[in-house]
This record gives structure tokens, sequence and C-alpha cells, in this order.
């Protein structure tokens, strides 16, 4: 995808929950768009990785090990920056599938911190320096489960609907102001850790999820339409933009070849 490098005030990217899929995707893409990538995640030696990686591609890459839900922590990442152009907040993550009956609520207490909490933190010490730039985009990577509800869901979806009404609350809220707020929700995404995550590591629950399904979508999948929407002209702003693999019509609806 070509594209203009972006001004030099604006040319900063914050992406988290970089170390793997969608993140990591999303770092290699906006690297390649002409973006200093600074890279996010706890696990600091894949991080590492992949800043040497894009670095060798030619492109500028920072790692920062960060936990998103460490408010303290974030603060002090964020004084490092007098601007940035862009906010990817990427990091989340879905764990278990029960019913409300019986679900866990240490793992919707984790879902939530990290899913909605976590964003929390990195908007609101980011902010300021995203408007000091000029020219602003918060990316806020929610799901298709903040937009419909099933079975076995009700954690990741209440995180993910928290994910939702945050980017469209702080739309509302700095309307004037030099910062575009962008919701990218996709749905089946196929990806090294999400399911395997989500089951406790269970190879055969995780495989399950994407079973007869011939083409969900990549985590490139997803990092090219983010990028997409960041690299639009400044007055453009791509609310919301809702991506699933032509197999999947709706949260409960997927046609599997079986």
């Amino acid at each position: 995808m070509a594209t203009d490098a972006p001004p030099a005030a604006s040319r900063i990217a914050v992406v988290t929950g970089a170390s793997s899929g969608i993140g990591a995707a999303t770092a290699r893409r906006l690297a390649a768009a002409g973006y200093r990538v600074v890279l996010t995640a706890r696990r600091k030696d894949r991080i590492e990785a992949l800043a040497e990686e894009i670095t060798a591609a030619g492109h500028q890459a920072t790692a920062y090990a960060l936990d998103v839900t460490d408010r303290a922590a974030v603060d002090e990442f964020a004084t490092a920056f007098k601007t940035i152009g862009v906010l990817v907040n990427n990091a989340g993550g879905a764990l278990g599938a029960d019913p409300v009956a019986t679900g866990d609520p240490a793992d919707w207490r984790q879902m939530y911190e990290t899913n909605v909490i976590g964003t929390l933190n990195l908007t609101q010490a980011l902010l300021p320096k995203l408007i000091a730039s000029g020219d602003g985009t918060v990316v806020v990577v929610s799901s298709t489960a903040g937009h419909g509800t099933y079975e076995g869901g009700a954690g990741y979806v209440a995180a993910k609907h928290g994910a939702h009404v945050l980017a469209e609350t702080l739309r509302l809220e700095i309307v004037g102001r030099p910062v575009r707020v962008i919701e990218i929700a996709p749905g089946m995404v196929k990806t090294d850790e999400f399911a395997l995550t989500r089951f406790n590591g269970d190879e055969d629950k995780a495989a399950k999820v994407y079973e007869g399904v011939a083409e969900p979508l990549t985590a490139d999948d997803v990092a090219d339409t983010i990028t997409w929407a960041v690299t639009r002209p400044s007055h453009v702003n791509v609310d919301l933009l809702v991506l699933r693999p032509r197999a999947q019509a709706s949260n409960t609806k997927v046609h599997r070849d079986l």
C-alpha cells in the first residue's frame, strides 16, 4: 500500500500489544508507511526482536516493555514524548468461554483491566501529546464482540463493549481538537495466540474456533486496515470500521466446510 510519509510532527506511532498478532503486524505496516514506531508489550524479548527486524528492513522502531494496566509505568512512559502522531490501543484479549452463571470473576476483571483500563491509561497519558502534534490519531482496536453478544462470551463481550463506548465517547468529548478517534472492530481473526490464550493453552479447543473456515482474517489483514484508516487525509475520520472474513456473517453465523 503506497502512502505519503507522515508529516514530521506526527511521525511517531505508539502500538500497544506489539509482541505478536495484530499489534506486531500493525507495527510493521506503520513503519513501512513512514512512521517511527514505538513497540510496547510486557514481553520485552519479543518487541526487541521485532524492533530489530523493522530496523533491519530500513525503517525506525523502538521497543519499550510496558504493562498497560500499570498506570504509574504508563505515566512514566509518556514523559518520553513531547508529541506523538498515532496511538494504536491494541493490547487486549479474551479469557475463557464460560456462561455468565459460572464465569470466573478473575477472568472478567483481567479482561476489563487490559481491554478497557489499559486503553484508558494510554489514551489519558498520551492525549496531550497527540493534541500537541496538531494532527493526532487514536485507534481503538475493539472487536465485533463490542457490537453484538454471543453465548459463552459475556466477559469478553462486556470488555469490548467498554472499549467501543470509550472510543465513541472520547470522539464526542474532543471534537474540535486536532485528534481523530478511529475504532477498528475485527471479527474472526486467526492468530497464533488469541484462541490459545482464551482456552488456557488447549490446542484442540483453539483449533475448533477456526475449524472448517476456509479463510479467517489474518493479523496482517487487520493491520492493513488500521494503516489505511490512519493514513487517510487528516480531515477524514473513520469512526468505526467492522471487518470480518467472507465466511462470517455475524458473531454466531459462520460458514464452515466440514
